[in-house]
């Protein structure tokens, strides 16, 4: 009986790596890790904006609300967490809402330099600029990262015949980073 059973996994093992079933879960592992990367970039830049806030308080003291709009949106941003089995459309859109809100309160953050000629000549703020800067460079190059790999994910898992192991063995579609609601629009800017 035990030689019977032997034969059954075996003959198992060979349909389901003939089916697909270990490219899904390597493809799977491989969006896990793009999201990874992704949360990894999104912490580096969560990381640098205390050093960048300590800074521009020494001279912009009175700029508290911009200051604490900055510090607020940092703690909204780093308290979504999304599980890596978790990557639906909804919740990649609640992470990017989240990510979006510092990512204006910045904004206004380093337009501050133009009113304090002092601020803008820093060293200090100068380099945790250049460092923000590349650090949002890297968060675009792992969204992009994470986006073909789950693209590849999603493609294999909707073919004939991996779609049927798929969802035999609840392999789901993952979501992707989309553009923004008016991310179309080029931004107004104005020199008043």
């Amino acid at each position: 009986m035990k030689v019977k059973h032997l034969f059954l996994a075996a003959i198992a093992a060979i349909t389901l790596n003939s089916c697909g079933y270990n490219k899904m879960v390597g493809l799977d592992e491989g969006v896990a890790g793009a999201w990874s990367n992704v949360e990894n970039q999104y912490q580096r830049r969560a990381d640098l904006i205390p050093n960048l806030v300590s800074t521009v308080k020494g001279y912009a003291a009175h700029e508290k609300e911009t200051l604490e709009g900055v510090i607020k949106a940092r703690s909204a941003a780093t308290s979504v967490n999304i599980d890596a089995n978790n990557l639906t459309p909804e919740a990649i859109a609640n992470f990017q809402k989240a990510q979006t809100g510092l990512t204006g309160a910045l904004s206004k953050l380093m337009l501050l330099q133009e009113r304090y000629p002092d601020l803008k000549a820093n060293q200090n703020f100068l380099d945790l600029q250049t460092q923000l800067e590349g650090t949002e460079n890297r968060i675009t190059k792992a969204r992009d990262d994470f986006n073909l790999s789950t693209q590849g994910y999603n493609t294999y898992i909707r073919k004939f015949p991996q779609n049927l192991i798929a969802s035999m063995f609840s392999f789901e579609k993952k979501g992707y980073f989309e553009a923004e609601v008016g991310a179309e629009k080029a931004p107004e800017v104005s020199f008043e």
